[in-house]
């Protein structure tokens, strides 16, 4: 098995590749080898193998199982592509995966080991007396920053697609971390789409905010759901990064960033890092695009641990 450099994913990925289900299985070891589905697609077509990306990703979410004697094929072949031991992932195709009802928990990690207020977030949730583990996991989250003339951040939306773990689950919660010198007092948390907001709570040394935004339906284990809300800030000092921490793998990420035409950066780079000390690894140059003068990132699968956009004003 290729080795990953993250000792906490290849144990996972060794777990599940063990014991299934296939579709997480299959989603670790896309997330360990770290080709985008179109990639994964254009290898398979090399091999003379027929995919598309929607029926791959529909196998790592778990909505679909492949069946047939071309998508067996390819669950041969992406065994070679993925550098897994013969038979990894055919073995788990002969055990069923659990159906909608019984959708198997994926491992998290802690707040404090994602973000520098981790510890923050966690004496927030228990003074709401909620769990960690809100029960979701992302199967896509498109995140839209605005960056004001000052420099400032402005505000956020996010539009997310879950999955629930366990039945019951009615709740989302939003954390925000403004920039230093940031007013939480002044922070609004404002719910979009399928969900409204309940309890706020706010840590003003930290500059956390945690929202609770409550579901217009209760979840069963396997259910999906879309909603969306945003946060308008616009009270720290000058912004130089953009950060969201991934407690589980799987699933897509989008980030924008977008800055106003009064204070454009000299340098935009994206980067990924295992925890808050780790360094940064990953970077890719991103260049703003045209009059809207945005930048973005998109992973298609992601990994435990943080992505980000960072940007020199001088």
């Amino acid at each position: 098995m290729r080795p990953t450099g993250d000792t906490a994913g290849a144990a996972e990925l060794s777990r599940l590749l063990r014991g299934g289900p296939f579709h997480l299985a299959l989603r670790a070891a896309l997330a360990a080898r770290g080709l985008p589905l179109h990639r994964v697609q254009h290898r398979l077509a090399a091999r003379g193998i027929k995919v598309g990306v929607t029926s791959l990703s529909y196998w790592q979410q778990g909505a679909r199982r492949p069946r047939h004697a071309e998508s067996l094929r390819a669950v041969t072949a992406l065994e070679q592509i993925l550098e897994l031991p013969d038979g990894a992932l055919t073995r788990l195709l002969r055990t069923p995966d659990p159906g909608p009802g019984q959708a198997a928990r994926p491992a998290a990690r802690p707040y404090r080991t994602l973000i520098s207020v981790g510890a923050a977030v966690e004496q927030l949730l228990e003074g709401m007396e909620l769990p960690p583990d809100g029960g979701l996991h992302s199967l896509g989250h498109h995140e839209r920053v605005r960056i004001g003339p000052g420099g400032e951040m402005r505000t956020r939306a996010s539009q997310q697609i879950v999955r629930a773990h366990r039945d019951g689950v009615d709740r989302y919660l939003a954390i925000h971390h403004g920039d230093p010198g940031c007013d939480t007092s002044r922070m609004e948390v404002t719910a979009y789409e399928n969900c409204r907001t309940g309890r706020i709570r706010r840590h003003p040394e930290a500059g956390v905010v945690v929202a609770e935004l409550l579901f217009d339906a209760r979840l069963r284990r396997g259910d999906t759901y879309v909603f969306g809300y945003g946060v308008r800030d616009g009270t720290g000092g000058r912004s130089s990064e953009y950060v969201r921490g991934f407690s589980y793998a799987g699933g897509q990420y989008m980030l924008q960033v977008r800055f106003d035409g009064a204070a454009l950066p000299v340098r935009c780079r994206r980067f990924a890092r295992t925890g808050p000390q780790a360094p940064r690894t990953g970077f890719a140059d991103l260049t703003p695009s045209g009059r809207h003068r945005a930048v973005h990132l998109v992973e298609q699968t992601v990994r435990r641990g943080i992505l980000g956009i960072a940007w020199d004003w001088e």
